[in-house]
C-alpha cells in the first residue's frame, strides 16, 4: 500500500494506473459541521497496486481527477452517490462510467441498499474491522491502522467487483445494469439549486396553498444561506421548524419566537428576513407538487389491482432468484396503478423484467389466470 501525500508520487501513481481499463475508486470525508463534503483521502486500487491519497496534504489533485474523469477508465464504487457528489463539486461535473457494487448487488441476490462490510463477508468470506468507521479523517498524521482499514474499502472492492461481473456475466445479467449506472452520472442528481430546495423537506407533501409557498420560500432561503456560509442546513433551520413556520405563517417577530425551535439567535440574526419572505409568500401560488411527491390514494378496486401486481412480482423475483422486494415496492406499484409513469419499475433492468408485464397488464393486453395451482400469463382475449 501506497501512502502519497507528495506531487511527484501522486504523478507517478496517477501514470501507473492510466491505463487500467477499471480502478476500485473510495474516499473519507467529513460533513458533520459542513455544507461541502471535506475530502481527506482517497483510496484507489487496481489488482497490481493501492493507495491512499492524502488530499489535505496535495494541493494539486488535478493528476488524480483526470484519471477519475477519464470516459475510458471504469470507476467502481459502492453506493456511490456520496463519492460521486464529492467529484461533482470538485470538477462541476459527475465522473463517468461507474459501476456500482450496492446496485449490482441486487441482480445477484442480495438485499437492497446492502452495506459494503456485508457485502465482502457474502461475496468473499472476509470479515472487514470496522473500528475506524467514524475515525476524524481530518485529524494528522494518520495511523498505521487507519490507512489499513481505508486501504481495505478498495483492496476488496477488487475482489468483489471481479466476481460479481463474472457471475452477472454468466447469468447474463451484465448489461441490465446500464441504465442504472449511466443515471448515476445524472449532474441532476448532485446539483442543489436552492429553488428545487423544498421537494427534500419531509413533510412538504402535507401541506398546500399559503404554508406550502411559505415553506417553498423558506426552503431556498436556507439552501443559499447553507452554501454561502458552507454550513448544514439544519444548523440554520431545521426541516420540522420550517414545517411549523409555513403552517403557522407568523407576521410578527413576538410570533415567530413563540414557534418552537425558533431560537433567539435565530430571532435577532434573521428573523426580519425570514418575515419578509412570508409576507412576500403568501401571496404568491406555491409551485405545484410532482405526482411522485404526493402518494396517490387508492379506491378499494385499485388497492385490491397492487395485490396483484405485487403477486406478479413474487412470481418474476421467484423464478429470476432475487428478492421481490428489489424488483418493486408496494408504494411503487401503487403509483403504477395510479397512471404514474414516473416508478422505478418501469425503469432500466426492472422494466424488462417485470416492469412491461406489469404495464401490460394494466394495459389490458394480458391476462391472468390459474392452471394448476400456478398463475399463468395469456394473450388478452385469446385464452392461450
Amino acid at each position: 500500500m501506497q501512502y502519497i501525500d507528495e506531487p511527484g508520487a501522486l504523478q507517478a501513481f496517477c501514470r501507473q494506473i492510466s491505463t487500467a481499463g477499471w480502478i476500485a475508486l473510495d474516499t473519507e470525508f467529513l460533513r458533520e459541521k459542513t455544507y461541502y463534503p471535506k475530502l481527506c483521502l482517497v483510496q484507489v486500487a487496481t489488482p497490481d497496486t493501492v493507495a491512499c491519497i492524502d488530499t489535505l496534504a496535495l494541493a494539486e489533485l488535478a493528476p488524480l481527477l483526470d484519471v477519475i474523469f477519464d470516459t475510458s477508465v471504469t470507476k467502481v464504487m459502492h453506493a456511490a452517490r456520496q463519492d460521486m457528489e464529492i467529484f461533482y463539486h470538485l470538477r462541476g461535473e459527475p465522473p463517468s462510467p461507474v459501476f456500482d457494487t450496492q446496485v449490482a448487488a441486487l441482480l445477484l441476490g442480495y438485499s437492497d441498499q446492502i452495506g459494503y462490510a456485508s457485502l465482502v463477508r457474502e461475496v468473499l468470506g472476509v470479515a472487514l474491522d470496522k473500528l475506524h468507521t467514524r475515525a476524524d479523517w481530518s485529524e494528522r498524521p494518520l495511523s498505521p491502522e487507519q490507512l489499513k482499514y481505508a486501504a481495505d474499502d478498495v483492496v476488496y472492492l477488487v475482489q468483489v467487483y471481479q466476481s460479481m461481473t463474472r457471475r452477472l456475466a454468466e447469468l447474463g445479467r451484465l448489461d441490465w445494469l446500464a441504465e442504472d449506472f449511466v443515471q448515476l452520472s445524472n449532474p441532476d442528481l448532485y446539483s442543489a439549486h436552492p429553488e428545487a430546495a423544498w421537494l427534500r423537506v419531509k413533510g412538504v407533501n402535507r401541506l398546500k396553498g399559503a404554508a406550502l409557498a411559505v415553506l417553498q420560500a423558506l426552503a431556498g432561503w436556507r439552501e443559499a444561506l447553507a452554501q454561502e456560509k458552507d454550513r448544514p442546513r439544519g444548523w440554520l433551520l431545521r426541516d420540522d421548524v420550517m414545517v411549523d413556520i409555513a403552517r403557522h405563517k407568523p407576521a410578527t417577530l413576538a410570533a415567530l419566537g413563540k414557534i418552537r425551535g425558533v431560537s433567539k439567535g435565530l430571532l435577532n440574526r434573521d428573523g426580519r428576513r425570514l418575515l419578509d419572505l412570508i409576507a412576500a409568500a403568501v401571496q404568491q401560488p406555491p409551485a405545484p407538487l410532482s405526482r411522485s411527491t404526493v402518494p396517490p390514494r387508492l379506491n378499494a378496486s385499485q388497492d385490491a389491482l397492487v395485490d396483484v401486481l405485487t403477486a406478479v412480482v413474487r412470481m418474476s423475483g421467484a423464478a429470476n432468484s432475487l428478492n421481490p422486494a428489489v424488483l418493486a415496492g408496494r408504494k411503487d406499484l401503487e403509483r403504477l396503478v395510479a397512471g404514474n409513469g414516473d416508478c422505478a419499475v418501469l425503469h432500466g433492468w426492472r422494466r424488462g423484467l417485470v416492469g412491461n408485464q406489469l404495464q401490460a397488464l394494466l394495459d389490458g393486453e394480458l391476462d391472468l389466470s390459474v392452471r394448476d395451482g400456478k398463475l399463468v400469463f395469456q394473450a388478452a382475449g385469446t385464452g392461450k
